[in-house]
């Protein structure tokens, strides 16, 4: 069991530093694009600003997903899993605490699974306020835009 608390804190590192450099990245892609949204701009380059976060950040939790589904396809107490599919879906599962539970990991490995969902939501929940410290940016843009008017 404590094998698999080490590698679990292990990957649980390695998604936090994706999610910290994918937030980094996308600060600073906001930071430029913040220049340019002015009062003629904002209905155009917001939507798209918050469609163009929503997507990338969806693809850092599937990057995310298919780590833990790497470690589990790499273990060997787990046999779950005969394709990288099988692996990935019970990851995605596992990562948004879905938890359908058709798919199980058997043995002490489960804590994997737990220690999986915790990262999941935790990360989510960073994306989440992320966006949403996005978007209230754009409505503070916004409501001076209306106020100026």
């Amino acid at each position: 069991m404590l094998l698999n608390v080490v590698i679990g804190l292990i990957v649980i590192g390695l998604t936090v530093i994706i999610q910290g450099y994918g937030t980094m990245f996308l600060v600073s892609k906001y930071d430029k694009e913040r220049s340019l949204l002015n009062q003629n701009t904002l209905k155009k380059q917001g939507p798209r600003l918050l469609i163009s976060t929503a997507v990338f950040l969806i693809f850092i939790h599937l990057i995310q997903a298919a780590l833990w589904a790497f470690v589990y396809m790499l273990l060997p107490g787990v046999t779950e899993f005969e394709t990288f599919e099988k692996s990935m879906y019970f990851s995605l599962v596992t990562f948004t605490t879905l938890g359908y539970g058709e798919i199980t990991i058997a043995s002490a490995n489960r804590i994997l699974a737990g220690l999986e969902a915790i990262n999941g939501i935790t990360l989510i929940g960073w994306s989440t306020a992320f966006m949403f410290a996005i978007f209230q940016e754009l409505i503070k843009k916004s409501v001076k835009k209306n106020h100026v008017n």
